[in-house]
C-alpha cells in the first residue's frame, strides 16, 4: 500500500525548514572562540553556497557553462529559454512552460528522445527536480533571477551524476550576495496585459547568508490555435504561476557551512479548449553540509513532494474526456561523497546515492458525448534506486586523465492499475510483478592542453535510466489518440562516445567543436499500433551521431555567445516496432543553432539581440505530419535610470514568425507569437 502525505504535512515541513533556517543564518558561525578560550588565532571564514568545486578532469566532457548574466538576461524570463541557448537541449514540444501541459516538459539533449520523459538529469543544488511521477521538469518553478550558474553537459553518462543522466546533466547552481546582490527584482507587462514580477533579497547574516525569493506570473495567455481553426470552445493559453524559495548558508568551521533550502510553487494553465485545464504544484526541501578540507565531503539529504491533474477536452463534442483529478507523488533521497588526500596531482571522488519515487494517479473517464462518468482509475508504483561510484581524475603535467565507475540496484515495486465502473464495481484489478537488477556503468576521458591556446579531449562513457511511473502505469490521451501505458518496460541503456577541440586564438575568444556517437539501447518510444492507438514500447535503440560547435568572445564592450547542434538521429527497431526502422524519433530536428550578441557601453547598460533556429522535426514515431523550421529573435534592452533602477525592455520572436508546437493531421497549435514587455528592474548591491 502506498502513502502519501497530506498537503498539511507539507507545508508543516517547509515551514519547520524555513524556520529552522533563519535560525541558522542567524547564530554565529561555530568556528568563533568561546570568551572561556582565551585569545584565539583569527580563521578565515569563507562561505561559498555552493558544493565541491568542479573536478580537474570536468573539461573532458562537453561542457556548457552559463554565467550570471547569461542567465538573467533572457528575453522571457524564463529558465527554459535560458537553457535554449545550449544548441541540442529540447523538450518534447516547442511550447515553453506558459502553454504547454506539464507533462510534456521532459528535458533532453543529443537527440536522445522518443517521449516527454526528461533523459537529461536536471539538479538544484545538487537535488533531483524532476517530477517523481512523470518526470517532467517544473520549469516555472525555476526562477533565473534565483541562479549564480548553469552547467550543462551534453553527454557524459552516469558517473557520479547518478542514473538518469543518459542524455547528459543540467546542473542549476543557486545565487549568493556576491552575484545577485542584496537585493533584485523585476516589474513588467506586456502589450496583451500580462505581467511578470519577481523580488529576490540575498542578505550577509553574521559570516553567512540567506537568500529569499518571490516569483508571479499571469496572463490571459495568446492564441495557441490557428484563426482558421478556432470554435466557439476555443481559447487562449492562460497561466497563472508562482513560487516562492527560501535558502540559508551557515558556516559551522572555517572548512564546513551547511546549507538549507526550501522550494514552494503552484502553477495553472489553460490548453486550446475552455476547461482543458492542468495544474502542477509542489514542495521541496533539502539539508547539505559540504566540508573543503583536506578530506573534502558533501553530505545532502532531500524530499520534495508534488501533485498533477489535468482535464482533456474532446476535440469534436468539447466535453470533458478525462479528469485527471490527482497525481500526488513523493521523491526523497540523498548523497554522499569523500574527497581523501591521496597526492596533489589526484582527485578521488567515493560516494554513494539513493534516491526514491512513488506516487498514483486518481483520474474518471467521461462519454464526450453524454458527459457522464465511466469509470474512475487508480495506478501507481514505486521506484528506487541506490548507486555507488569511484571516480578518480589524474594530472600529469598538461595532460589530465579521469576514469569512473558506478553500479546501481535498481528496483521497481508495489505497482497497480485499479479501474471501477460507473457502478462502483472493480473491472480490472492488477498487481504488477516487483522486479529489481543491477546496472554497472564506467567512464572515462582525458583532456591535453597542448599550448595556451588549444585543447583536445576524448570521452566514452555508458549510462541507464530506469522507466517512470508515468511510463510505466499512466495511459493518457491527447485527442484522438490514446496512449497505453506499459508495466513490462526495461531500463534504457547508454553507451557513448565523443571527442572534442578548444581553440583561444586570442584572449577572451572561445572556440569548441564537438563530435559524438551515442546510442540509447531499449531506448523507450511511443509506438503507433492503430491510427488512434500508441503504446509506450522498447524499441532496440535511438542512435544519434553529431556534431556540436559553440563560440564565446569578450572584446571590450561586445561579447557573442553562440551555439550549433547538428544530430543524424534514427530508430534502429524490429518485431512489433519495424515500422519505426530507420526513422527519426518524433519531435527531434537535425539543425539547432542559437546566437546572442550583447552590448553593454557602460555599467548598468546591456542591449541583447538572439537568434534562434530550429530545424524541421516530425510530430509522430511514423513521420507522419511535419513541424516545419522555425527562425526567433529575442532582444533586451536595460537603460538605468538611477544607481538602482532600471528601464527593463523585452521583445520575445519580433519576426512574429509562426512557431508549430503539434501538427495532428493539419490539427495545429502555435507557440509564442511576438510579444513586447516594459517595466523596471531593480537591483542594490
Amino acid at each position: 500500500m502506498l502513502h502519501f502525505p497530506y498537503p498539511r504535512t507539507h507545508r508543516s515541513v517547509a515551514a519547520m525548514l524555513s524556520s529552522a533556517m533563519l535560525t541558522m543564518a542567524a547564530t554565529p558561525a561555530f568556528a568563533q572562540a568561546s570568551p572561556e578560550a582565551g585569545p584565539q588565532p583569527a580563521s578565515p571564514i569563507i562561505v561559498i553556497g555552493r558544493g565541491l568545486p568542479d573536478s580537474p578532469a570536468t573539461p573532458a566532457y562537453d561542457v556548457v557553462t552559463l554565467d550570471r548574466g547569461t542567465i538573467a538576461s533572457s528575453a522571457s524570463g524564463r529558465i527554459e529559454d535560458v537553457l535554449t541557448s545550449v544548441a541540442g537541449f529540447s523538450q518534447f514540444r516547442r511550447s515553453d512552460s506558459r502553454s504547454s501541459n506539464p507533462s510534456n516538459q521532459g528535458a533532453t539533449l543529443r537527440a536522445l528522445g522518443g517521449n516527454a520523459s526528461s533523459r537529461a538529469l536536471v539538479l538544484l543544488d545538487g537535488v533531483p527536480v524532476a517530477n517523481p511521477f512523470f518526470g517532467y521538469i517544473p520549469f516555472s518553478a525555476l526562477a533565473p533571477d534565483r541562479l549564480g550558474r548553469v552547467r550543462v553537459t551534453r553527454g557524459g553518462g552516469s558517473g557520479a551524476f547518478g542514473s538518469g543522466a543518459v542524455s547528459g546533466s543540467i546542473e542549476l547552481e543557486s545565487g549568493g550576495p556576491d552575484s545577485i546582490g542584496l537585493l533584485s527584482g523585476q516589474v513588467l507587462v506586456d502589450q496583451r496585459g500580462e505581467t511578470q514580477a519577481s523580488l529576490t533579497a540575498a542578505p550577509r547574516l553574521g559570516q553567512g547568508f540567506a537568500v529569499a525569493s518571490v516569483q508571479w506570473d499571469r496572463g490571459q495567455g495568446f492564441w495557441t490555435t490557428p484563426r482558421d481553426q478556432r470554435v466557439p470552445a476555443s481559447a487562449r493559453a492562460r497561466y497563472e504561476s508562482w513560487s516562492a524559495a527560501l535558502r540559508a548558508v551557515v558556516p559551522l568551521t572555517d572548512t564546513i557551512e551547511v546549507q538549507a533550502s526550501a522550494l514552494a510553487y503552484d502553477d495553472a494553465r489553460t490548453l486550446r479548449f475552455d476547461g482543458a485545464d492542468s495544474t502542477s504544484s509542489g514542495q521541496q526541501a533539502s539539508l547539505r553540509l559540504v566540508g573543503r578540507g583536506d578530506w573534502a565531503f558533501d553530505v545532502l539529504g532531500y524530499v520534495q513532494v508534488q501533485d498533477f491533474s489535468n482535464i482533456v477536452i474532446s476535440a469534436t463534442s468539447f466535453r470533458k474526456t478525462l479528469n485527471q483529478a490527482k497525481t500526488p507523488s513523493t521523491g526523497y533521497g540523498g548523497k554522499a561523497e569523500l574527497r581523501p588526500p591521496i597526492g596533489e596531482n589526484h582527485v578521488l571522488r567515493l560516494g554513494a546515492d539513493v534516491r526514491v519515487s512513488e506516487g498514483a494517479l486518481y483520474e474518471e473517464p467521461f462519454n464526450a458525448i453524454t458527459g457522464l462518468r465511466t469509470a474512475v482509475r487508480r495506478a501507481g508504483g514505486r521506484n528506487t534506486d541506490v548507486g555507488f561510484y569511484a571516480e578518480d581524475d589524474w594530472t600529469i603535467g598538461d595532460l589530465i586523465l579521469t576514469a569512473g565507475a558506478r553500479a546501481d540496484r535498481w528496483q521497481v515495486t508495489d505497482g497497480f492499475f485499479r479501474e471501477l465502473d460507473a457502478a462502483g464495481r472493480t473491472t480490472i484489478d492488477t498487481r504488477f510483478a516487483d522486479r529489481a537488477g543491477w546496472e554497472g556503468n564506467f567512464r572515462g576521458g582525458a583532456v591535453w592542453r597542448a599550448s595556451t591556446a588549444l585543447a583536445l579531449r576524448a570521452a566514452a562513457y555508458t549510462g541507464f535510466r530506469q522507466p517512470t511511473l508515468n511510463e510505466l502505469y499512466r495511459p493518457f490521451v491527447v485527442f484522438p489518440i490514446a496512449t497505453q501505458a506499459n508495466a513490462a518496460l526495461r531500463n534504457e541503456r547508454l553507451r557513448g562516445y565523443e571527442a572534442g577541440i578548444e581553440l583561444t586564438p586570442v584572449p577572451n575568444v572561445t572556440l569548441t567543436a564537438t563530435v559524438f556517437d551515442n546510442r540509447l539501447k531499449d531506448a523507450i518510444a511511443n509506438v503507433t499500433l492503430t491510427p488512434t492507438t500508441r503504446q509506450r514500447r522498447n524499441v532496440d535503440a535511438v542512435h544519434a551521431r553529431g556534431l556540436e560547435l559553440g563560440a564565446r568572445a569578450a572584446l571590450g564592450t561586445v561579447s557573442f555567445d553562440g551555439s550549433l547542434s547538428w544530430t543524424d538521429a534514427e530508430v534502429d527497431a524490429s518485431g512489433t516496432s519495424a515500422a519505426l526502422d530507420g526513422k527519426r524519433p518524433a519531435q527531434v530536428p537535425k539543425l539547432a543553432a542559437t546566437g546572442t550578441l550583447a552590448w553593454a557601453p557602460r555599467e548598468g547598460w546591456r542591449l541583447a539581440a538572439t537568434l534562434r533556429h530550429t530545424g524541421a522535426q516530425f510530430e509522430d514515431d511514423l513521420e507522419t505530419d511535419v513541424l516545419p523550421a522555425a527562425t526567433t529573435l529575442d532582444g533586451v534592452v536595460q537603460i538605468p535610470l538611477t544607481r538602482a533602477v532600471s528601464l527593463l525592455l523585452r521583445g520575445e520572436n519580433l519576426f512574429d514568425e509562426s512557431i508549430v508546437t503539434r501538427n495532428q493531421a493539419g490539427s495545429i497549435d502555435l507557440g509564442i507569437p511576438r510579444t513586447l514587455w516594459a517595466g523596471v528592474r531593480v537591483g542594490l548591491r
